[in-house]
């Protein structure tokens, strides 16, 4: 029979609505059960491309024993990480705080008034189960002590998640000292930071791309054109079908942990996008153009939105769909191509990976190799694909994540203008039009949807700022207004409702669910914190609007952010790209076009077609806030009182709504924005 779950939108969840637990959905009901049996609670903490959750439900919660236990004596609660962002972060300070260390499943000991007392991660079934009997004896014997262990990691985390501590402005040494901490523990040989294993640090990319911009630094950009390389030949990388793994298990980028999360993806786009932008790299470009092809096809959804990620494993084996042995390339290729295939890939009768099977990497550079072997080697990839498809695939997580969705819209925003890809600039735009037709309701993000309907988890601040910057974007591809007007009231509810009242913001609203805290973590990790993200967005409107009050928003966020960008840059990528951007300027750039241009395009002018926006498009360093239309167009601020010259496109460069003379020659933009940076 089928528990509670079985009502739950949660992919996540629904994994376990016939596991023999009577597990609860995260609410007070649960708590207000355990409350009246005097029982207390279990909260378990994944997301549904997790291996190790996998793992632990295979052995624990899907065992009768295990489940008789923990029905007998507890109240047993699951929680969606990703639809839950706040629940996680407040338990994982929790498990940090008595552990030193988090991860996933997270799995929580707490009082039916949601103190934890005793906080783990993944826990071996007879492990578990020795667990279990100890917390039941402790609670019935030993109550007042675990009560009091309870207090005092609720003051703990309490204290973990303070606000107001010390700011530092950003400056120019300020994100100089970022980008020397960042050279210090780039690995020389491999790319990327620090050892294994080893996650994609595409914020610190985007960052450094824009340092070199702004300062001229080679070595900024030699570091992000070595990682992004290394990585876009590596094993984190699908070597067939696009698109990045979640992170790699050793220091070289062979073997992946091969869920493919959305927000990855997202911002790996950006980041290679930018570095063709900048260096006209093919692997750059080829990577971003398969990145982006990956996102829509494999994570598309039938109602228009991105699907979170594809599952870590296949039938509950890690990397069964995407290992080969030489064999199998032979069989699915022949004699002359499978030999050719498994020396290209480096795989090898020992294997790179588990049980003599290799993870496909790319041994050789293949972006600049003679026509004829890439011809090859597109004709083998393209075999291989189609064997591959009739292998057993991973699971997908079909819910649509605001925030994730707001990653990608910026992404495919700006690879679509600046290649002219119309499919992906409007893949850019019908996405926007998902979240802002079904996540935005009474006029505030709800987190999730799934299956076209959208759940009740409310907006969490990162999920303001990511859509916001998502929905400028879209404004700035399309010069409709609409999606100004939709970014303010995205940023107002945030200023409104998250702010410390000392330039910080929290990551939940002051009329959010209450939970044991209210967090507020400044740190860039998987995917910008909720601070950076809104900052971006800050920054981004202000310089389209001229409003002054939005960048003083900003201004004051980020030099809360100062301290970590300074100190800990690793954990700081994002706020360091806006950063970059606010210390640039940044620059805003208008390009008005006769009406006839804007006409013959059918209204909404694909920025690129026009070759003066184009030059302004390739050229101006990331950041810029770039709007293309007809002058005094209505509801675009960037284009008042912007006249053509002799009825040409002309282009006016300004900066804080001060503009330089305007010009309408590509060459001379191009010298002024060099010039001007």
């Amino acid at each position: 029979m089928a528990n509670r779950l079985a009502r739950a939108t949660s992919p996540y969840l629904l994994q376990h609505k016939d596991n023999p637990v009577d597990w609860w959905p995260w609410g007070s009901d649960a708590f207000a059960e355990a409350k009246q049996r005097d029982v207390p609670v279990l909260i378990s903490v994944g997301y549904s491309s997790c291996h190790w959750c996998h793992v632990m439900a295979h052995e624990s919660f899907e065992d009768d024993e295990i489940a008789k236990v923990l029905n007998a004596g507890f109240v047993s609660i699951k929680v969606d990480r990703e639809e839950r962002p706040d629940v996680d972060a407040v338990y994982m300070t929790a498990t940090q705080a008595m552990t030193g260390q988090g991860g996933w499943p997270m799995t929580v000991f707490a009082t039916p008034d949601g103190d934890p007392f005793f906080c783990g991660t993944y826990f071996p079934k007879a492990q578990f189960g020795k667990l279990l009997e100890s917390v039941t004896t402790a609670w019935r014997d030993q109550r007042d002590g675990v009560l009091k262990q309870g207090a005092a990691v609720v003051q703990a985390v309490g204290g973990a998640q303070l606000v107001g501590g010390p700011t530092a402005p950003i400056s120019a040494e300020l994100l100089t000292a970022a980008a020397q901490g960042l050279f210090q523990e780039h690995d020389e040989t491999y790319g990327g930071f620090g050892a294994a294993p080893k996650f994609p640090p595409h914020m610190n990319l985007l960052f450094l791309l824009r340092h070199h911009e702004r300062t001229g630094s080679a070595q900024a950009l030699e570091v992000v054109r070595h990682t992004c390389e290394q990585m876009g030949r590596g094993g984190i990388y699908d070597q067939l079908a696009g698109g990045f793994a979640r992170y790699a298990v050793d220091g070289t980028w062979t073997v992946p942990h091969f869920e493919k999360m959305l927000y990855d993806n997202a911002l790996l786009l950006r980041a290679y996008t930018q570095l063709w932008r900048i260096t006209g790299d093919p692997l750059a470009r080829r990577i971003a153009d398969e990145t982006a092809e990956f996102l829509l096809r494999d994570l598309g959804t039938p109602q228009g939105g991105l699907a979170s990620a594809l599952d870590a494993d296949t039938d509950g084996t890690e990397g069964l769909t995407y290992a080969w042995t030489p064999a199998e390339l032979i069989g699915a290729l022949g004699e002359q191509d499978g030999t050719w295939a498994a020396d290209l890939f480096r795989v090898t009768t020992a294997g790179t990976f588990e049980h003599g099977k290799s993870v496909l990497v790319l041994a050789r550079d293949i972006d600049d190799a003679d026509p004829p072997i890439v011809t090859r080697w597109r004709e083998v990839r393209s075999r291989l694909l189609t064997a591959r498809a009739a292998r057993p695939q991973p699971a997908r997580d079909d819910k649509v994540v605001a925030s994730w969705n707001g990653l990608a819209i910026t992404a495919l925003a700006e690879h679509g203008v600046l290649t002219g890809s119309s499919s992906f600039r409007d893949a850019a735009v019908a996405l926007a039009e998902v979240l802002a037709s079904r996540h935005l309701v009474d006029g505030r993000l709800r987190r999730v949807s799934r299956d076209g309907v959208v759940g009740s988890p409310a907006g969490v601040l990162e999920d303001y700022g990511c859509v916001a910057e998502g929905f400028l974007a879209v404004h700035q591809i399309t010069s409709d207004p609409r999606w100004l007007g939709l970014a303010r009231q995205l940023l107002d509810v945030a200023l409104t409702h998250f702010g410390t009242g000392e330039g910080g913001f929290y990551d939940t609203a002051d009329d959010a669910e209450k939970l044991l805290t209210r967090p507020a973590d400044p740190t860039d990790n998987a995917t910008p914190s909720g601070a950076s993200a809104l900052c971006a967005a800050l920054v981004g409107y202000a310089a389209l609007t001229g409003e002054t009050a939005y960048r003083e928003a900003a201004d004051a966020a980020l030099s809360t952010l100062g301290p970590l960008i300074g100190g800990h840059p690793r954990f700081a990528g994002y706020s360091a790209a806006v950063a970059e951007a606010a210390l640039t300027g940044p620059f805003e750039i208008a390009v008005s076009i006769p009406v006839s241009a804007q006409a013959a395009s059918g209204g909404g002018p694909a920025p690129s077609a026009d070759p003066l926006a184009a030059a302004a498009i390739r050229h101006a360093p990331g950041g810029t806030v770039i709007v293309v239309g007809r002058p005094d167009q209505a509801g675009v601020p960037l284009l008042a009182e912007r006249p053509l010259i002799d009825g040409r496109s002309t282009a006016y460069v300004c900066r804080g709504f001060v503009c330089e003379r305007p010009v309408t020659a590509e060459e001379d933009l191009v010298a002024r924005l060099r010039s001007a940076n």
